[in-house]
């Protein structure tokens, strides 16, 4: 996959470099021609310039990194989305497709609103909002850092202190010297750091407390990538137009900071070629235990605002929990840290969080509409999605793979335990168990006990599950395994269709696409089959469950197989499925392509719905199958 993607780069870069690269006059010229240029749409968006080609130049600078808008008739999100080439080439969009893009058939469509904030601040002057007293936080691990946030802070509105940590003693002196020959930069203050605590580590060990002296402080660091053989800086370089570089978005977050001393943190929205479940807690709340227990913070929702990335501008005051603490090194995970699910992930979670504990709002840019907001759902914008939208998205694949459970199939009362429960009420009738919780809690226990005697390694039966609750209660192995029947049986009853889902994995098969269902899950093969007939799919397809051939997603084990038979089938491959971690974060490390959809408790959660406790059998019956029909259909947009 990745060296498809070098090679489809290399080729753009060198048919981008054959012809003369257009002046950006010149360019401009044609832009205004072909109606996709608009100076007072732009300036509208995007603050004012001192004439039409400095706007222009503007825009083709930041249209590389940055999902904005040249006018209303051309949709840079969406072209560098369609043609990933030409954003990993870091070639401005809009050139590309005036100068290739359309005599080659290039996919191009005018301004789409993914997305309306509720709320809009909007900047005001005033006489006080340059008085702040601001501190820029840098992290300095790229020597080539330096001169590129020098170039920043020397066009900076205000004047402001400077804090460096730096990885070598090489960049902290190159760092204190170049910044403190800025005019407006008042004294800077550095350290060298230890390879440990990531860009949160060095400042807080070095600066926590100091920050606290002042109004506001900004945090940024340097960050690139390389992938697909180029350097890739469009996150940094999204996150800084828009904290510190963009002198239109800079001004208008101090204002809005001075006139609404009721803000607290502020970023701009999560990148936009970041994954939709980019804002999901992933493996991280366990990590996440320390700061609940301290801070009293609420960590209950799937998904969460946060400045991935770590970079963001806040009100030392709202984050002073954290910021009034002496640290050490060692109170920081050591390298390697893992992609995900550390403390440190964690804590770049909880950013947010502490603020608004704190009494404070989080505002955010939003670049497509130019827009400042505390509206929080943009999060959950990439959510919104038709029935014909998605099966648009997938159908140019070979195979169509999909995950079950709260993807093709929901149960009629959304509780899993739920056939437990009815089949622990009938066992308590029969002498068996005090109560149908005791029930659950005992077969639970002994499948448990069943994965830690494999140490997790592959999958487990339902089976062997009941094989160990007969042998702890010294039941016949003949009798529990009737119970695991019932039990299957119990769910089986309440198995039914995601109706649209399931009607897209028809036309799919109808269009020649090969669909393949992988899951997770106890039951045989035969069962899932029982199931998947139940709901409707009648259509070939091939069959993964882990506790068939003991491989699972959640492991990576089923999705090192499933690559390998990718791979030798030579087919293009995405899987659907609505687990963050097995369905989509796992499965795209493995470099297979993948769309996240929603569970119906998260599409419940999302939509704003006060969230149900399922305690009793009443509450299942009445709440579950809420929840269970709201999430039909694994989007907004049905």
């Amino acid at each position: 996959m990745k060296s498809n993607i070098r090679n489809a780069v290399r080729r753009t870069q060198q048919s981008f470099e054959m012809t003369t690269k257009p002046k950006v006059a010149k360019a401009f010229k044609e832009a205004k021609r072909l109606e996709l240029f608009d100076i007072d749409w732009y300036q509208e968006h995007y603050g004012t310039f001192p004439h039409e080609l400095a706007a222009f130049e503007d825009y083709l600078e930041k249209s590389k990194s940055s999902n904005v808008n040249p006018s209303a008739n051309f949709d840079t999100e969406l072209y560098l989305r369609c043609n990933v080439d030409i954003y990993l080439n870091g070639i401005s969009p809009l050139i590309h497709y005036m100068y290739h893009g359309r005599h080659e058939g290039r996919i191009s469509s005018g301004v789409i609103n993914r997305w309306l904030p509720a709320t809009e601040l909007v900047p005001r002057d005033s006489t006080t909002w340059k008085d702040q007293k601001i501190a820029i936080v840098l992290h300095v691990f790229y020597a080539d850092f330096v001169a590129k946030f020098a170039e920043t802070l020397r066009c900076f509105p205000t004047s402001v202190d400077v804090f460096v940590t730096a990885a070598t003693r090489q960049i902290e002196r190159d760092a204190t010297k170049t910044f403190s020959k800025l005019s407006n930069v008042n004294r800077v203050k550095s350290a060298v750091c230890e390879n440990r605590g990531r860009n949160f580590g060095p400042f807080l060990v070095n600066f926590s407390k100091e920050l606290l002296n002042y109004e506001l402080m900004c945090h940024m660091h340097s960050k690139k990538s390389l992938y697909s053989g180029r350097e890739q800086t469009q996150w940094f370089d999204y996150l800084h137009n828009f904290l510190l570089k963009d002198k239109h978005a800079v001004k208008s977050v101090l204002r809005l900071f001075d006139e609404h001393q009721d803000l607290g943190t502020y970023y701009p929205s999560s990148f936009w070629m970041m994954p939709s479940w980019v804002n999901h807690w992933t493996c991280n709340k366990p990590f996440a235990k320390g700061f609940v227990d301290d801070w009293g913070l609420d960590i209950s929702d799937s998904f969460v605002n946060y400045p991935v990335g770590g970079m963001f501008w806040a009100r030392p005051k709202a984050l002073e929990p954290l910021l009034n603490q002496a640290y050490s090194y060692e109170d920081f995970p050591a390298e390697p840290l893992p992609n995900d699910g550390s403390w440190l992930h964690a804590l770049e979670r909880v950013i947010g969080l502490l603020s608004e504990k704190q009494g404070f709002k989080q505002f955010f840019y939003y670049p497509p509409l130019g827009r400042f907001t505390t509206d929080k759902t943009q999060i959950s914008s990439s959510y919104y999605k038709t029935p014909e939208q998605l099966l648009g998205d997938v159908s140019k694949f070979d195979i169509v793979s999909f995950d079950i459970f709260d993807t093709v199939l929901r149960r009629e009362f959304n509780e899993p335990d739920y056939a437990k429960f009815k089949l622990g009420k009938e066992l308590v009738s029969q002498g068996y168990f005090d109560s149908p919780q005791a029930f659950i809690e005992q077969r639970n226990e002994a499948e448990l006990a069943c994965r830690k005697a494999v140490s997790f390694a592959g999958d487990i039966s339902i089976y062997d599950a009941y094989q160990q609750l007969a042998k702890d209660k010294s039941l016949a192995v003949a009798l529990t395994a009737q119970w695991a029947e019932k039990e299957f049986y119990y769910d089986l009853a309440m198995a039914l269709p995601k109706d649209e889902m399931v009607k897209i994995v028809h036309e799919l098969d109808a269009t020649g696409r090969e669909i393949w269902f992988v899951t997770d899950i106890y039951y045989s093969k035969a069962q899932i089959t029982k199931m998947l007939r139940k709901i409707g799919i009648s259509i070939p397809y091939k069959l993964f469950v882990s506790a068939d051939i003991k491989k699972r997603k959640d492991a990576g084990t089923m999705w090192t197989y499933i690559k390998q038979l990718v791979d030798d089938s030579g087919q293009s491959f995405i899987h659907i499925g609505d687990n963050v971690r097995s369905d989509a974060q796992i499965c795209g490390d493995f470099g297979l392509q993948n769309v996240h959809v929603l569970n119906p408790m998260d599409k419940w959660r999302i939509a704003g719905f006060e969230i149900p406790t399922f305690d009793d059998e009443t509450a299942i019956i009445k709440w579950g199958k809420l929840v269970s029909n709201f999430g039909r259909y694994p989007y907004f947009g049905e």
